[in-house]
């Protein structure tokens, strides 16, 4: 059976991005889900004098190879002030002085979602041009607005974004 690892670009314990990466993980059919928090990969901020004195911390490795180990990948990203979230640009640069390429290109399904109108999309704009350039395969994004509008644990309340999600659902479907 096919494993993905799902996961939130935030630290928060009541991420609306996580619940958004976890629902979208478990409408993919046959795979076995694996919802990754990054409060358990905590890492220093990092700095190259912290990883010349101390080297890369193991949590940044065993983030790492739970990707290298995954079929695919979902991640939400959270936007804080136009940008990726702290914890995420931390645990991200990390795995990068291991591995250059550190999304090993896994195809991935890039997700955001916001309390506003915009949904995360500057931060998906950021990752859309970044991430291919560290072994990204983004197969499908998808960006929800007003959250608390739109989202539902039974599924997305709009007709027309539960439509959208469910076909870059299909689309990710297929490349793993």
């Amino acid at each position: 059976m096919k494993k993905i690892i799902a996961f939130a670009g935030s630290n928060s314990k009541q991420s609306i991005n996580k619940k958004l990466a976890a629902y979208t993980a478990n409408q993919i059919e046959n795979v076995e889900v694996i919802l990754l928090d990054l409060n358990d990969f905590e890492l220093p901020l990092y700095g190259i004098d912290y990883e010349i004195a101390h080297g890369i911390p193991d949590n940044a490795q065993q983030f790492l190879n739970e990707i290298i180990a995954s079929d695919g990948i979902v991640l939400s990203l959270a936007e804080h002030n136009g940008a990726y979230a702290t914890v995420f640009k931390n645990i991200f640069d990390w795995m990068s002085r291991i591995d250059g390429k550190l999304w090993s290109n896994k195809p991935m399904l890039l997700m955001a979602t916001s309390p506003g109108g915009r949904g995360g999309a500057t931060v998906l704009e950021i990752a859309k041009g970044r991430f291919p350039f560290m072994g990204g395969n983004i197969i499908a994004e998808f960006s929800l607005p007003f959250f608390g509008k739109n989202f539902s644990e039974d599924g997305l309340l709009d007709a027309e974004l539960n439509e959208a999600l469910t076909n870059e659902i299909a689309k990710f479907e297929k490349a793993i």
